[in-house]
């Protein structure tokens, strides 16, 4: 019987060596390292039973010394610099990493994934990374309008692929490019989703129902995709000769208090909309129960569209009308397209499926007043 306290004072199992494989298979260490690492020198039989010990011993190889030796490390890296607040609510990033892993369990790659205040950290983090060899490339999300990382990932040599929208310096895939303009080189391979003609549909669907008065409660300023979604905001409105004044954007931090803080505002409002689309699931129903609380019903009074369709949207009373699209999708085609850039690939840039707007029960023509 164990005396208390004595599991406690127990050292830790010791990692099993070479040097112990090479002893219950009776052969040298230097067999052991040719069967192991599957290089000539040794017979089929003598690699079979070296890699059948070694599964018995919970063998693995040390990552940190196939660095050193040149091999790669076996991981990927997926930094967020982001609120940690706004990660617990939104669904977005656990469905991509979702997918992310889908594709990586296939090779045996892990997913090193850390969340850091900001951009800085973030990019401090890259350099130690690449020089402890810990990971063999990195998915970097949320690029922005003003975003160092490219041109750092490749003065570094850090293979990577920009998930979301292009990182700047390069061009922007979604905007028209002059015919005489020669195609700019991409620093990083890129996979992005247009959020332009996404912004366009929802805009297509809000005008055909009437609404003139429509408010876009955006995520966080200096992100690429909420500038492209501003952007063509504008557009769509110039296009159908609206007010800028009636039809704008407000920015938040995705979170749902600022959605539903945001809401307030805009009910509050000489004109308030009649129609207004949300970044996120979790701000959109944020907005629904502010309005709800204020007795203005939903889609009688006000419209709403949620950007990323989830459960949140589909039981929420009434169903939101929402952006929908197949983010763990989205997640493989990043995860394979950084393997494609570890594997000798050239650098691209490609293009996702472009979300469909999902109508139900929340958007409806404004009632007169």
């Amino acid at each position: 019987m164990t005396a208390p306290g004595e599991a406690a004072r127990r050292k830790p199992a010791r990692r099993p060596t070479i040097k112990d494989i090479a002893r219950r298979a009776g052969v040298s260490e230097s067999a052991v390292s040719f069967a192991l690492n599957d290089r000539p020198g040794v017979s089929q039989d003598t690699r079979a039973r070296v890699r059948r010990v070694a599964e018995e011993l919970g063998w693995q190889a040390n990552s940190a010394a196939r660095a050193l030796s040149g091999e790669r490390a076996g991981a990927l890296g997926l930094v967020l610099a982001r609120p940690a607040q706004t990660l617990g609510v939104e669904s977005f990033f656990l469905q991509l990493v979702s997918g992310i892993q889908e594709v990586l369990s296939v090779r045996q790659i892990a997913l090193l994934f850390q969340v850091v205040e900001d951009l800085d950290t973030e990019c401090a983090l890259y350099r130690r990374w690449w020089a402890e060899r810990r990971v063999d490339g990195v998915l970097v999300v949320d690029p922005r309008t003003e975003d160092p990382r490219p041109e750092l990932l490749a003065a570094l040599g850090l293979p990577a692929v920009v998930v979301g929208g292009p990182a700047t310096p390069g061009p922007d895939p979604s905007e028209p490019v002059a015919e005489a303009a020669a195609p700019a080189q991409p620093l990083l391979s890129t996979v992005w989703a247009d959020d332009a003609k996404a912004m366009a549909r929802v805009l297509d669907h809000l005008y055909g129902l009437g609404h003139r008065r429509i408010v876009h409660i955006a995520g966080l300023p200096g992100l690429a995709h909420t500038a492209r979604r501003i952007r063509s905001l504008r557009t769509e409105a110039d296009r159908r000769g609206l007010d800028h004044r009636q039809v704008h954007s407000v920015t938040t931090d995705y979170s749902d208090a600022e959605g539903a803080e945001a809401t307030r505002r805009l009910l509050d409002a000489a004109r308030p909309p009649t129609a207004i689309i949300y970044d996120n699931d979790v701000m959109a129903v944020a907005g629904a129960s502010v309005a709800a609380g204020r007795g203005i019903p939903v889609p009688d009074a006000l419209s709403i569209v949620a950007w990323d369709d989830s459960a949140l949207c589909r039981v929420t009373h009434p169903r939101l009308t929402a952006l929908a699209r197949d983010t763990p999708g989205f997640g493989r085609l990043a995860a394979q397209e950084l393997l494609a850039v570890l594997d000798g690939g050239p650098l691209r840039t490609v293009q996702g499926e472009l979300p469909h707007l999902e109508a139900r029960e929340s958007t409806a023509p404004p009632s007169p007043r």
